[in-house]
């Protein structure tokens, strides 16, 4: 075999490697008391992490990054979660104006997210998985809270 051909062949492997760390699945909701529904689509970049979308029936759509919480996450890598929200996020428990170990304590197999807007409005998002070891993809079940205070229950079927 070439040099050339090796080369190649890697590059094809890597690719095809990478690939398969990627997995997508979708979610569906309602609005609590109202008639609004909700669509979501997920896509997990590695074991604990990936981009979220939710699109309302009312047009609305809310995008970002979740996160699958274990006993081993890591407290910096969990910032994101707060932007957009002032003083925290009142009304979660365990939900101060910083993360802290208690929050990683109580939220260990679930995924919580922070979704955005295009005009900057955030609604935020946890779920307990059913299948922790398997990320999104074993499905789950949980609830988003709007800007407004409403909450969507939303669950995912194992993909």
């Amino acid at each position: 075999m070439s040099n050339r051909s090796l080369q190649m062949l890697i590059v094809v492997l890597a690719a095809a490697v990478a690939a398969g760390c990627t997995t997508t699945g979708t979610g569906a909701g309602n609005l609590r008391g109202g008639d609004v529904k909700a669509q979501f689509s997920w896509e997990s970049s590695g074991d604990r992490t990936g981009t979220m979308t939710a699109t309302l029936s009312t047009g609305q759509v809310y995008s970002g990054q979740f996160f699958q919480i274990t006993h081993d996450s890591r407290i910096e890598t969990l910032g994101p979660l707060w932007h957009g929200w002032s003083d925290g996020w009142r009304g979660w428990r365990y939900w101060g104006p910083q993360p802290d170990m208690a929050f990683v304590t109580h939220y260990t197999g679930r995924v919580v997210a922070n979704l955005q807007d295009a005009d900057g409005d955030h609604t935020r998002c946890h779920f307990q998985l059913v299948h922790p070891q398997r990320g999104m993809s074993g499905g789950g079940e949980g609830q988003c809270q709007l800007p407004s205070g409403q909450a969507i229950d939303a669950t995912f079927p194992r993909a």
